[in-house]
């Protein structure tokens, strides 16, 4: 492996990773749903990410459904040392765009045998409760995740979308070692979930961190210091993440290899303080 992208980080104090990694939602077809469009450069994609030095692959159950995990185990298996998946349980998929909570521990429990299947793995690295349901109490969801890791079929333990209150329950029946809300540079509704994961030392992976490209429009100062730079609208939205936190981890996704290239490269841009004090002002 090479240097770790954007520095490291260690999820758990053991799990060591680069600070940028990548999302793999977007590698399957439209609306998260079924194949996608080009499944050789879906594989290339995922390769080419390794390849640069990404250390955290991000995926879920929920991701075709399936489909993810497959394209990740068929491009990457047997994955090379360093390398640390990250995956996810607790939304069931009915149609495209489509994403149904469901908590129980039955269900996380197959959901969690079927990903190691899948991946072709004998333990997860991050297993993450996808969403809580709203139906199951907090303590039967994740005290199925502390199960699956007494059992050594997971390793380190997360949580997706969930405010400071649900983390520090969830905490008082397992260890939580990363959090995976929405958050980037004009939408910090997360604000505080990130200040108390950075306090906590709880890894904090931000997704939707370029708002599928919605960012890379570059209006206002995002496009300014941009231009500046010389860089693209969308890597200095990751610059901008990366330097916001050190327990930051963002996993931005492309089905495409230039995109992937543009992505990793975010990590080399240096932002001034002016620049920077820019930028938190576009905060919605």
């Amino acid at each position: 492996m090479k240097d770790f992208i954007g520095g490291e980080f260690a999820i758990g104090e053991t799990l060591r990773v680069g600070r940028l990694g990548y999302g793999a939602m977007q590698i399957t077809g439209p609306g998260v749903w079924g194949p996608p469009r080009d499944l050789d450069e879906a594989k290339r994609v995922l390769r080419r990410a390794v390849e640069l030095g990404v250390t955290l692959i991000d995926t879920a159950d929920s991701y075709g459904p399936y489909i993810s995990e497959e394209l990740i185990h068929e491009a990457l298996h047997p994955y090379p040392a360093g390398l640390a998946i990250a995956t996810k349980a607790g939304l069931v998929r009915t149609g495209p765009g489509v994403w149904v909570p469901v908590g129980r521990p039955a269900y996380l429990r197959q959901e969690a045998e079927m990903s190691l299947r899948r991946l072709g793995v004998d333990r997860l690295d991050l297993f993450q409760l996808h969403r809580v349901d709203p139906d199951v109490p907090l303590a039967d969801q994740v005290g199925l995740l502390a199960e699956l890791q007494a059992e050594g079929k997971v390793d380190r333990i997360g949580l997706s979308e969930v405010t400071v209150s649900q983390i520090e329950e969830a905490r008082t029946y397992a260890t939580i070692d990363s959090v995976q809300n929405l958050y980037n540079v004009a939408n910090r509704q997360s604000e505080e979930v990130l200040q108390y994961c950075e306090a906590s030392g709880i890894a904090f992976i931000p997704w939707f961190p370029i708002q599928t490209g919605a960012l890379a429009q570059g209006d206002g100062a995002l496009g300014e210091v941009a231009r500046e730079l010389g860089v693209s609208p969308a890597q200095v939205a990751l610059a901008w993440l990366l330097a916001k936190s050190p327990v930051m981890l963002p996993i931005p996704g492309t089905s495409s290899v230039a995109h992937v290239e543009e992505n990793i490269a975010a990590a080399e841009i240096e932002l001034t303080v002016e620049q920077l004090a820019r930028l938190d002002g576009l905060a919605s």
